[in-house]
């Protein structure tokens, strides 16, 4: 608990993303309401801060109106307006490096007795906990040594590739929309696999999770919206679920170009 002379009236909201009500900068902090997940939450950033992986906000406890309280990452989030920034392939390697380390720093941890995770559904096979959301809308951009995951909500038992297919969806971006479909998604997709590290055996398992992971996002959306759960729902209506199937199929459409780009020499 912050004691009364820490807390701040001082707020600015910030926005970003689709689920940030409430969310808002004190000074160096962020303050976002909290959940049954947060002290699993606050016990992997810990966690990870404690082994050296630097590029998380850093928990700070609850503040007296029972928000969380992280460190404030500087700088930008690159999606949409900034994308450009990972245009360069050496950037989009450096994406897949950082989730790298994300994962090797996090295969020690140990989740609390009575952990809970707020997790969209649960993974097959889960054997690390993962972020649940890397993408470009949860990437913070500083200085040239400050990129930082932000949006740790969602973090919840995984596996690697399952995490690593979601982000390449995303930072490639393996998209149907015209304005983000690019001819060099399959290029670009070998630089992400190259940077991380994954060996062949891995290789051959991702492809399939790319159209799966994708898929995923249109029946969790679809299923929320069927039980009229927000923000879901109000998704849902927005029209992110057919954007999800979309790119579903047309992932599912290319596995042979994907597989081509990631097993050939």
């Amino acid at each position: 608990m912050l004691h009364e002379e820490e807390f701040h009236d001082d707020e600015q909201p910030l926005s970003g993303g689709n689920v940030s009500a409430g969310v808002v900068r004190v000074g160096d902090t962020v303050r976002r309401p909290a959940g049954p997940w947060t002290p699993a939450v606050h016990a992997l950033l810990g966690h990870l801060h404690e082994v050296g992986f630097r590029s998380v906000p850093r928990p700070l406890g609850i503040d007296e109106r029972g928000r969380e309280v992280l460190s404030f990452m500087p700088g930008d989030v690159i999606w949409p307006d900034r994308f450009a920034f990972v245009e360069p392939p050496e950037r989009l390697a450096r994406v897949a490096r950082l989730i790298r380390d994300f994962h090797d720093a996090a295969k020690d941890f140990t989740p609390p007795a009575d952990a809970r995770w707020n997790v969209l559904f649960p993974v097959e096979g889960a054997d690390l906990i993962t972020h649940g959301d890397l993408a470009p809308w949860n990437l913070v951009v500083g200085g040239e040594d400050q990129w930082a995951f932000i949006d740790w909500d969602n973090a919840g038992p995984g596996t690697r590739l399952w995490d690593l297919a979601y982000a390449i969806h995303g930072f490639v971006p393996l998209s149907a929309h015209p304005h983000w479909q690019r001819a060099d998604a399959a290029d670009r997709l070998r630089v992400f696999a190259d940077a991380y590290g994954l060996d062949e055996a891995e290789r051959r398992d991702l492809i399939p999770l790319l159209s799966r992971r994708t898929l995923a996002m249109h029946d969790f959306l679809r299923d929320q919206a069927a039980q009229h759960k927000q923000p879901w729902a109000t998704l849902w209506a927005e029209g992110h679920g057919d954007a999800w199937r979309n790119d579903a199929e047309y992932i599912e459409q290319r596995d042979e170009q994907w597989a081509h780009a990631l097993l050939t020499g």
